[in-house]
């Protein structure tokens, strides 16, 4: 499959989270590849209108900070960062450079190294990638691939090309886990997922 390119990742949130549905996340891991196609997605920071759920927007006066830094772009890099002291999440950034958007990989449906991720989650045979938290153990994403170029061919992760869902396949709400984000960003329907999916988290 083609592996995508940067001007994919080069527009709004919303839009890439959209069009990331059908995709095939790949990680090579010592000359394996682990791979899925994504399922759900959540759409930070679209620069088209404020995000105060987004670490961009809120942290700092929304001016990058150490750990924001690489969701200010450039688009098609992989944002990974580490919440509640336990997870990595796996981001793709997206937008012009200088605005925060990113585009949170919340489930994936698992296609190639299906023993190796279930190793990696403890022996688990289903759930293996149902949520942002069990894809990054799944996949063995962590901080090593927090700015990795998702469009070096040399890479070892990186987004394939698949069909896209169709319309009436594709669900929207809310996003999951805002905690105390204030309305109306608590309920901005900007999560994205396949209907009917059983790999999808919630």
């Amino acid at each position: 499959m083609t592996q995508l390119d940067q001007p994919f990742y080069a527009r709004g949130a919303r839009v890439v989270a959209r069009a990331l549905l059908g995709k095939r996340l790949v990680r090579l891991l010592d000359g394996q590849r682990l791979s899925g196609v994504i399922v759900e997605t959540e759409a930070y920071c679209d620069a088209a209108e404020r995000d105060l759920a987004c670490h961009g927007d809120r942290a700092n006066g929304g001016r990058p900070t150490p750990r924001t830094q690489v969701m200010f772009g450039p688009a098609g890099v992989a944002y990974v960062y580490f919440t509640y002291g336990v997870h990595w999440m796996f981001n793709v950034v997206t937008g012009e450079p200088g605005e925060a958007n990113a585009v949170l990989i919340r489930a994936l449906e698992p296609v190639e190294g299906v023993a190796e991720m279930s190793r990696r989650r403890n022996g688990r045979v289903g759930a293996l990638t149902n949520g942002p938290a069990k894809l990054a153990q799944a996949l063995a994403i962590d901080k090593a691939l927090n700015g990795a170029n998702l469009c070096d061919p040399a890479g070892v992760i990186w987004i394939e090309d698949g069909p896209a869902p169709p319309e009436t396949a594709v669900a929207v709400g809310p996003r999951i886990g805002l905690g105390k984000t204030p309305e109306p960003w608590y309920s901005m329907p900007w999560r994205y997922w396949v209907r009917q999916n059983p790999h999808v988290s919630v």
